[in-house]
């Protein structure tokens, strides 16, 4: 294979989601996300070249789950196919945000995902390595392929990604440690992630705490208030983008994580790469579903230029 520019660990799922609320008699749209994928297409979108280290399962829904990968441009020459069964979620969304989850998800051939299944000497070449607190909480394997991988990857970028269903607020703060001293940037969510280990109500003292962990840089993601990025105890504020289009927030944060990951493989300075992430996470929840539209990297650029940043 090509030596792609970003890595992308983590589980790829089947989506089912409506507009309407989930019940008997529901129409669904058939499609496949997961924070992994999600993250992967968004970082194929902004220009990287990207690959998925994943377990798929080798049956029919596989080879349809691998046709739309190939399709967002993403490398799967480092997913396996594996017997077992496939996680999915159904999912009902709304403009306003509001959305309801289900997940069948345990014991998924996805979350067989180990250390043995990461290539450490790609990991090492790579531009940037890009994990979520999902992926480590789907499995103790897969929670050690995540630290692995970070601690031999030159560029980490971990997205904390906590949910509650999967693992303990105690359990995700330890993952989070654990990958922190290799990490160059965390996208915690304020304040509910970033509470995970900075007892703090001050969005500047709980990035102090999270670099003191070991961690380089981290933005901060606030909702309507922004992100506030913390470089090295450099703060910056970046002003949200307001989206053109709200159909469905899922996966917005993926799209700022794998923009974020992919320009900074290429190059970009961290400002500039947050910025962008803004943009295509503003852009992204104009479609049904973690993948329903992945904005391109002139899109983003256009979107992001409407705005300014404040020191």
């Amino acid at each position: 294979m090509v030596l792609p520019d970003v890595l992308v660990l983590g589980e790829i799922l089947v989506e089912l989601s409506s507009t309407d609320p989930l019940d008997a008699g529901t129409n669904l749209t058939l499609n496949f996300s997961g924070d992994a994928l999600n993250a992967a297409a968004a970082s194929a979108a902004a220009g990287a070249r990207t690959a998925l280290l994943a377990r798929v399962p080798d049956d029919e829904l596989g080879d349809r789950l691998l046709d739309r990968v190939v399709a967002l441009g993403i490398d799967t020459s480092l997913v396996r196919r594996v017997n077992g069964q496939h996680g999915l979620y159904l999912q009902h969304a709304d403009p306003s945000g509001a959305r309801e989850f289900t997940y069948v998800r345990r014991g998924s051939a996805g979350s067989g995902l180990g250390p043995g299944d990461v290539p450490l000497d790609l990991v090492a070449e790579v531009g940037a390595v890009l994990a979520s607190g999902i992926a480590c909480a789907i499995s103790p394997l897969s929670a050690k392929a995540v630290r692995i991988a970070a601690q031999h990857s030159k560029c980490f970028v971990y997205d904390p990604n906590w949910r509650p269903r999967l693992v303990s607020a105690a359990g995700a703060a330890t993952h989070l440690r654990a990958v922190a001293p290799y990490t160059r940037l965390i996208t915690p969510g304020w304040p509910r992630e970033a509470q995970l280990v900075a007892d703090t109500d001050d969005p500047a003292a709980a990035c102090t705490t999270l670099r003191g962990l070991g961690i380089q840089a981290v933005a901060l993601t606030r909702g309507e208030d922004g992100i506030l990025l913390d470089d090295a105890g450099r703060l910056t504020e970046i002003p949200v983008i307001p989206a053109p289009r709200i159909v469905d927030q899922t996966g917005a944060g993926d799209s700022f994580a794998g923009t974020v990951t992919a320009r900074l493989a290429l190059g970009d300075d961290l400002l500039t790469a947050v910025r962008l992430g803004v943009a295509a996470a503003s852009l992204s929840v104009g479609g049904l579903g973690g993948t329903g539209h992945v904005p391109t990297l002139t899109q983003s650029q256009a979107h992001a230029a409407t705005t300014e940043v404040s020191a």
